[in-house]
């Protein structure tokens, strides 16, 4: 309370107020206490309405003054909760880019060549293609929090124990598996969880800060990574990146605890409104379903529902062609940098920032383009089809443009394949939403299909790219030529073919 003062002229005295609400009230009869005191306050206030006003004034100037923390004490639980899950995806891709920067003094260190090195970094794919629908499954059934605790969990510590088995090549192969897997449930995790906790009006920006995390890893592993092993060695990347993990899920682990402890032992997701946001409560005994009852649930899945759909089949191809630019390009650019353009290790290092961070502002602009004309009342399949009719076509042109030989600079080629592929982010708003339109129960499952698929170009297209090259010695051929294939037949398709409209795919008739 700030000291008494002298009483104003033409003023009543303020009088002090009885009671004062505790916000450290837990459980489920907070609300009606609160409501009473409440009650109780505005009747021993309301008969001096003077004072009441000078009251709420003083009120305000303390509360100002009061130091909040943790500064995000105040938001909304759902905002949270996608901002913990943005980091998580921040600390992912910090995970996965590591290795690309570091497998070079591994190589020098362990004498391997090219194949040994190509083998070490695909092994990632497959953990990352098999936890796909596994992913998917458990997040339907525990809910996306749970399996994204534990996949963190996974790939943070086999990212750090990396250094132990290196020298042994099935031991750093089979840790590089389970860093792909700890990885490849979490994008089903996150979907599930978007699903559930946020409405349709905002889904375009939560999916776009969530995913967007990937990229902002990308830039941060790419940055941190080179000047952490020249000082420190190799070896310190990886437990520094592992330990990320290991702290974030320390951070999390606090936030479910004090959500629990607010909610009566069940994790609530979201509210029931009009607005779209969908209500679900898990229950903290679903962890001791018995293996029966998992069983159940798989059966339970519409799995022959799913392929039965026109707008399953559109986003599965879509997953696929996106995934095959976004791979081969990300996998290749640095060498066609250094080869193709002329440029020295260094500058093809930074160039190679440059796609991420581009992807970076591109979401930022395509989720609130997204989300306001869903707001304003155009029909969401068709704001879909837009956002990823530009994610396919603007890098398949930009390809066109830097594959045809215009006698360009190589910095303008630069710009231009940055440009591509950073426009490419416009999928957010509309591939990766769509999982949740088309249906809330099963989006973490629907992901998880398409994501499978997506896997395949990382594991196939990147070796298809090395081979080819060798073949033709033409980056137009090897490079550019199949994924401007795959972005303009996978328009083709999306427009077609895709829908937002949701579906009922459950077998009961009625979606959860």
């Amino acid at each position: 309370m700030l000291p008494p003062r002298a009483p104003l002229p033409h003023r009543r005295r303020r009088r002090p107020l009885a009671v004062r609400v505790s916000s450290g009230d837990g459980g489920g009869g907070r609300g009606f206490a609160s409501a009473v005191e409440k009650h109780s306050v505005l009747g021993a206030v309301g008969k001096d309405e003077g004072a009441r006003g000078e009251e709420e004034l003083e009120g305000e100037v303390a509360g100002a003054l009061e130091l909040k923390w943790p500064p995000w004490e105040g938001l909304a639980e759902r905002y949270k909760l996608i901002g913990a899950t943005s980091l998580a995806f921040v600390i992912c891709n910090m995970d996965k880019v590591n290795l690309s920067v570091a497998i070079i003094p591994m190589s020098h260190q362990y004498g391997w060549n090219s194949s040994t090195a190509g083998l070490v970094q695909s092994s990632f794919f497959w953990g990352y293609a098999l936890s796909q629908l596994p992913g998917g499954w458990l997040a339907k059934l525990f809910g996306g929090r749970k399996v994204l605790e534990i996949g963190v969990v996974v790939w943070s510590l086999a990212t750090a124990i990396i250094p132990a088995v290196a020298g042994f090549m099935p031991g750093l192969v089979l840790s590089r598996i389970l860093v792909g897997i700890g990885e490849g449930v979490s994008p089903s995790a996150a979907t599930d969880l978007i699903a559930r906790s946020i409405p349709l009006q905002e889904r375009s920006r939560a999916v776009a800060v969530v995913f967007g995390g990937l990229s902002f890893g990308s830039v941060l592993g790419l940055l941190f990574a080179p000047p952490i092993i020249q000082n420190l060695g190799w070896e310190s990347v990886f437990y520094i990146f592992g330990l990320l993990g290991i702290i974030w899920c320390i951070g999390f682990e606090s936030l479910k605890e004090q959500q629990l402890g607010d909610n009566e032992g069940l994790l609530n997701l979201g509210q029931t409104g009009p607005d779209g946001l969908v209500s679900s409560t898990v229950s903290l005994e679903s962890s001791n379903s018995s293996l029966e009852d998992l069983q159940n649930s798989l059966k339970d899945v519409p799995w022959g529902a799913f392929f039965k759909s026109k707008a399953v089949w559109a986003m599965i191809y879509a997953h696929f062609c996106g995934s095959w630019g976004h791979y081969t390009c990300l996998s290749w650019l640095p060498t066609f940098f250094s080869e193709e353009l002329n440029l020295n290790l260094t500058e093809a290092a930074w160039v190679s920032v440059l796609p991420p961070l581009g992807s970076m502002v591109i979401t930022s602009i395509a989720a609130p383009f997204a989300d306001n004309l869903i707001s304003n009342g155009v029909d969401t399949t068709k704001v879909r089809k837009i956002c990823q009719t530009i994610a396919f076509v603007s890098p398949a042109t930009f390809m066109m443009l830097s594959s045809v030989d215009l006698g360009l600079p190589p910095w303008e080629i630069v710009a231009f394949l940055t440009s591509g592929l950073a426009l490419s982010s416009f999928a957010l708003s509309g591939l990766y939403c769509t999982h949740q339109d088309i249906s809330r129960e099963y989006a973490s499952i629907l992901l998880g299909i398409t994501n499978t698929v997506g896997a395949v170009p990382g594991i196939v297209g990147v070796a298809l790219t090395g081979y080819l090259l060798d073949a033709t010695h033409s980056w137009s051929i090897s490079l550019f030529a199949p994924s401007i294939f795959f972005y303009l037949t996978g328009t083709v398709v999306w427009l077609a073919f895709a829908s937002s409209k949701p579906q009922d795919f459950s077998k009961s008739g009625s979606e959860s």
